[in-house]
């Protein structure tokens, strides 16, 4: 497999250099951009394998690039916010937006790299197992698939991991600290409300039709099952 393409958004040119220098030592291939708007059509000409996005851009705000990058690529591009701006509210509605990881500034190359290569590897996850089906809901992991009633439904990467998550796991109630462990694959910041958050996101996207399938145990946490026979 060739080097990933990675797609570096800051409008601070040294930082933005810096990005590009560092990753393209670590083996990655890089395209940049200054601007969302620069970003958005970078993503559709140069289809990268990641994102790497900062919030304060002079346009718009990495928040709403992300918004059409979803748009865009109908939530298959993985990416991972990079700013100064390190408040809680910024960083959940940085995740439940759709993001995948959220690195504050100023960070360490090693660790940026780190998580860099744990995204790529959670988004790359295919499985082996072929489609799996609960009730009328099928979840493809080989062709990032996802119909509910025949119909399908568009998850960005870290929705389609915790559904996946919840359907292979099927009957069986999971924590939120195991949701966690299993999707996210390292802690931000020990706040398990992000979970809570995903949750609502997938039940109204996959879950908004009878017979429910996701379902909360108090003082535990979820389980996906089918309706008792």
């Amino acid at each position: 497999m060739g080097s990933r393409n990675l797609l570096v958004v800051d409008d601070e040119p040294t930082v933005r250099e810096l990005l590009a220098a560092t990753l393209r030592f670590a083996g990655f291939r890089v395209t940049a951009a200054a601007t969302g708007a620069e970003a958005v059509r970078a993503a559709v000409d140069e289809r990268p394998d990641l994102v790497l996005l900062d919030v304060m851009l002079p346009d718009v705000d990495g928040f709403e690039v992300l918004r059409r990058l979803r748009e865009q690529r109908g939530g298959q591009v993985p990416v991972l916010f990079l700013t100064a701006r390190d408040a809680p509210r910024d960083k959940v509605q940085g995740l439940t937006l759709g993001g995948d990881d959220y690195v504050t500034k100023p960070f360490d190359p090693e660790e940026l790299i780190a998580r860099i290569h744990a995204v790529l590897r959670r988004s790359g996850h295919a499985g082996t197992s072929g489609a799996m089906t609960v009730a009328d809901l099928e979840v493809d992991p080989d062709s990032h698939q996802v119909l509910r009633g025949g119909e399908p439904i568009r998850l960005s990467p870290t929705e389609f991991r915790l559904l996946t998550y919840l359907v292979r796991n099927s009957g069986q109630v999971v924590s939120k600290r195991q949701i966690l462990d299993e999707v996210w694959q390292y802690d931000f910041g020990g706040d398990p409300s992000i979970v809570d958050t995903y949750i609502s996101y997938l039940r109204r996207k996959v879950d908004n039709a009878e017979p429910k399938l996701i379902h909360t145990v108090h003082g535990v946490g979820y389980v996906l099952r089918g309706p008792r026979s």
